[in-house]
């Protein structure tokens, strides 16, 4: 298929600038694609939709503050994004200035709160990313949590603010080194996995650490053509057993959002759920056949994206595009503090 076959117009205004509210709050798009039914549901009414046997499968990642603002030593603005910590004082970053950075050169972080000057040595090259070493005593995880901003993505026309530390992040992140947030997890609330957990609904957790590639745009005219960003993922044997359990009384495996499907499809690459640690590059689009998703929660996604190709991949090209269709009409909101669709 052709990038552009998943292009789709959609007005600026219904791209969500800023969280609802609450988080519950948000509408639900409800898509029956075996009926071929669509109801606009709000998202409360989500645990409503589960069955008994289900287990709901959650990505735990944690979003850390990746974006660090600072200056060349000649003076240029330099804006980092921490795309991974490989070591206590090396990172793997995206790196923004008016020039390419050389390697050798320098970048200067100011640490407001303590008035410390950190400095950033760039030690090599990476394809894209930039290898960046410095030599202060402070961890690179200690420079982000004091420097640095949340990551908002480039959809998101405003700097970030007090409110994105806290919503900009799930309630159940646990493990630190997303550079994204796995957005629909962002409707859940606490009330809301009360309910599921007195239905007897089981939850289970995978770790895929969400890389700043996620927004990276398909730059070919032929989808297959493309090649995924790696990130890192953990599939835990508590998981791939609630996953095996559910199976087993007629339940349904159902992935809280993209970074979900992506591992449990990685650790079931050979046809049988595993546990899984390591590296995936899967890339999911039209005519893959999955072998352990049953039912998908998910925003909603750029065009010509590979997380709507992935969406495309689980309902059926002409079925999504018609659901988009009927979402820009009924003036959902778009993207990472968007609305929601469930697929089953």
């Amino acid at each position: 298929m052709r990038t552009h076959d998943f292009y789709y117009d959609l007005p600026a205004n219904l791209i969500a600038q800023y969280p609802q509210t609450k988080r519950s709050d948000s509408r639900l798009l409800h898509l029956d694609r075996g009926r071929r039914l669509i109801a606009d549901r709000h998202f409360s009414q989500f645990p409503d939709l589960l069955q008994a046997d289900d287990v709901l499968v959650f990505n735990n990642t944690r979003v850390i503050p990746a974006r660090l603002l600072g200056h060349k030593a000649t003076g240029g603005k330099v804006e980092i994004l921490i795309e991974r910590i490989t070591a206590d004082h090396n990172a793997l970053a995206h790196v923004r200035a008016s020039r390419t950075p050389k390697v050798g050169s320098e970048i200067i972080i100011q640490n407001v709160e303590s008035g410390e000057e950190i400095r950033f040595k760039v030690s090599g090259r990476r394809d894209d990313l930039f290898e960046l070493a410095t030599q202060t005593q402070t961890s690179i995880s200690d420079i982000v949590d004091q420097c640095g901003h949340m990551p908002l993505p480039p959809y998101i026309e405003r700097a970030d603010d007090e409110l994105d530390l806290d919503r900009y992040q799930t309630v159940y992140a646990k493990n630190p080194g997303a550079v994204a947030a796995p957005t629909a997890g962002l409707h859940f609330d606490h009330a809301v996995l009360e309910r599921i957990t007195k239905r007897g609904i089981r939850s289970a957790f995978v770790t895929l650490h969400v890389a700043a590639g996620t927004f990276q745009p398909v730059r070919c005219k032929n989808i297959e053509d493309h090649v995924m960003h790696s990130e890192y993922l953990e599939v835990p044997a508590e998981t791939v057993a609630h996953c095996r359990q559910a199976r087993e009384k007629g339940g349904r495996v159902i992935a809280i959002g993209t970074t979900a499907v992506r591992s449990l499809e990685t650790a079931a690459a050979d046809g049988e759920l595993k546990p899984y640690r390591g590296e995936t590059r899967i890339f999911l689009y039209p005519g893959y056949r999955f072998k352990c998703v049953d039912a998908l929660l998910t925003n909603f996604h750029l065009p010509e994206s590979t997380l709507l190709m992935l969406v495309c991949a689980f309902t059926g090209y002409d079925t999504t595009m018609r659901a988009y269709e009927h979402a820009v009409a009924q003036q959902y909101r778009f993207f990472s503090y968007g609305d929601a669709m469930f697929i089953e």
